[in-house]
């Protein structure tokens, strides 16, 4: 396996913590002493060179065009588009070279948004219309895009928020033609300090950038996705705190506590040095053992499983030793078309992906779209409040022709691969009864149509309501499995919305009260004879491992880059022995103390 195609390559200077790993502790607090703490994004110890982002975005100044200007200055957008996609090809060549296709897809998005006549064309229409000039039109239509998409339940959808906002300021730099910073000039040992980071950014960075901290951002950026995926330690949400930082500092980053140490005394410095070197030597182990059976160390056999977002997903997933698929998101089929997608269309892309992972589980989740997903030949009602509305199977349930469109295909995909069907966002038996019978019903369908299928086609929710996680035990009987979606089970439990960074601090998976939603979701599966499984962020968090697995989950699904670490975990634990340890955790007050006993309970060396 080389770097750019499997498990994370450590950047110079850097490594993820193993079964021993240092930890910078610290108190509940914004600032102690020389320490700021932000949001822990992408998990490893570093010590680096603060290197600040020089450039800023163009100051934007609306005019009224004369008539005779406006033909013009859509030559001057068009021009701007032609160079911004000369761009990002570019970058998605390098990106590819450096990562593999999945982490450069995200540049195919971009692309795609500036050939969106719901983008770029709105644009074209305002010039004309409102004769605006177009540097005042692309930050508003922008600006209006990101807002829509930052509003969207899903995570994996509103990151796309921040590809809009970057697209948007790479045409705004081109327009005032401005010369744009170049992380890819970055010397050895620089960590880079910035307001806000966009994946473009962090896919320009030279082999040099060892970390990154951010004043704004959150957890499920697509710029944190790809810095997890080059291993880059990161962390977000340091606010005011990062105007502390000093171009050139000597500084400590801690992207498991969400800690950054700034001008870090000798000791600090040599007792950091001493566990990279430590840690290196246990990244090299899990890489070696990605593609190895998770057993733990009393011969419990633990599925680990890669989320999917994308076809072009899987050879990473494959490559980091993915057991199979705990959530294939369904989403991208519809996002990316202009109409419904057909049977056919959607059963091609379902074969695929069962036929990667042969006899390995794919779980697909139906459907989580509704009133506020933007799609423009769907014409749903936009939503006061689209994070407790009209989506998921909630959609599906009302939209007959639509979901029995989706399980006809996925039914038909069975045939080639170990499907698993999953419902999103479900709250009562009811849901769960009907979802049944319309799988039953297109079942007996396509049998009478002579469509061969996979004889069994385990049948399961995904507990992400607290209603769901309360009522588990009934919820249970009536599935072949649960699995827990602990983002939107967190916010939902802590009434914290993930996108909002003034309340980012109170979004933590690990919050007592989201465990105790976790155990209880666990031992009603144990009762019932089902497996339980998670899918959500706290999965590859290899730090909380130890507890998942006292809680008594059995396959845990994670971004491809977590998987070799969190399988080596897994080697590293007992289950018997977990289970009272774990249990003790849901009597803690707080999500800082939930991580300090896990860093004690990993053997972590105090500051």
């Amino acid at each position: 396996m080389t770097w750019g195609q499997g498990f994370d390559s450590p950047a110079p200077g850097h490594f993820y913590e193993g079964k021993q790993v240092y930890t910078l502790q610290s108190q509940q607090s914004d600032v102690l002493g020389n320490q700021a703490t932000g949001l822990a994004a992408s998990p490893g110890l570093t010590l680096g060179t603060a290197a600040l982002r020089q450039d800023t975005i163009p100051a934007i100044t609306k005019r009224q065009l004369q008539e005779t200007e406006v033909e013009a200055e859509i030559l001057r957008l068009q021009a701007g588009i032609v160079q911004a996609k000369a761009q990002l090809q570019s970058l998605r060549e390098s990106t590819t070279q450096r990562l593999g296709p999945a982490e450069a897809a995200v540049f195919d998005a971009h692309m795609a948004f500036l050939d969106d006549p719901a983008y770029t064309g709105e644009m074209v229409r305002r010039v004309r219309s409102n004769r605006s000039n177009v540097e005042a039109v692309v930050a508003a239509v922008s600006q209006e895009m990101s807002d829509m998409l930052a509003a969207l339940p899903d995570e994996y959808l509103a990151a796309r928020a921040d590809d809009i906002r970057d697209v948007g300021n790479r045409l705004l730099r081109l327009l005032a033609g401005t010369t744009p910073w170049d992380p890819a000039q970055l010397p050895a040992g620089s960590i880079v300090v910035a307001e806000e980071l966009a994946p473009s950014d962090v896919a320009a960075f030279s082999t040099g950038v060892v970390a990154m901290v951010t004043a704004r951002g959150s957890r499920t950026a697509h710029a944190v996705i790809m810095a997890k995926s080059l291993g880059i330690p990161a962390v977000v949400g340091l606010g005011e705190n990062l105007s502390r930082i000093a171009q050139g500092d000597t500084l400590m980053v801690d992207g498991d506590a969400g800690l950054v140490v700034i001008r870090p005394d000798v000791q600090e410095q040599q007792a950091v040095k001493e566990q990279m070197h430590r840690n290196l030597q246990l990244n090299e182990m899990a890489v070696q053992r990605a593609k190895e059976p998770a057993i733990s160390r009393d011969g419990v056999a633990i599925h680990v499983l890669a989320n999917i977002g994308h076809l072009k997903d899987i050879p990473t997933a494959l490559a980091n030793g993915a057991d199979g698929v705990g959530l294939f998101r369904t989403e991208f089929l519809y996002l990316d078309s202009d109409h419904w997608p057909t049977e056919e269309e959607q059963f091609a892309v379902y074969r695929q992906a069962l036929a990667s992972f042969a006899d390995k589980p794919v779980i697909i989740r139906t459907l989580d779209i509704g009133g506020d997903k933007p799609l423009p030949y769907a014409k749903l009602p936009k939503e006061d409040n689209p994070f407790l509305g009209y989506r998921a199977i909630r959609f599906c349930l009302d939209n007959l022709d639509i979901f029995k469109t989706q399980l006809r295909a996925l039914l038909r995909a069975s045939y080639y691969g170990s499907l698993w069907v999953m419902f999103p966002m479900v709250e009562n038996v009811q849901e769960v009864r009907i979802a049944k019978d319309l799988v039953a019903q297109c079942r007996q369908e396509l049998k009478n149509e002579g469509c061969p299928m996979a004889d069994k086609i385990p049948l399961g929710i995904m507990v992400e309501i607290p209603a769901a996680a309360v009522a588990a035990d009934i919820l249970a009987k009536q599935v072949d499995f649960m699995s827990i979606g602990t983002n939107d089970l967190t916010q939902y439990t802590l009434a914290a919305d993930r996108g909002n960074e003034k309340i980012a601090y109170l979004y933590d998976a690990v919050h007592p009260a989201v465990l105790r939603l976790v155990r209880q979701t666990c031992v009603a599966g144990r009762h019932a004879g089902i497996p339980v499984g998670m899918c959500g962020e706290l999965a590859g968090d290899a730090q909380m491992t130890e507890a998942l697995l006292g809680f008594g989950l059995t396959e845990l699904s994670m971004g491809a880059a977590a998987i070799p670490r969190v399988k080596e975990g897994v080697r590293t634990v007992s289950c018997q022995q977990a289970e009272p340890w774990a249990q003790r955790l849901l009597d803690l007050e707080s999500p800082a103390d939930v991580r300090t006993a896990a860093a004690h309970r990993q053997g972590t060396v105090e500051r």
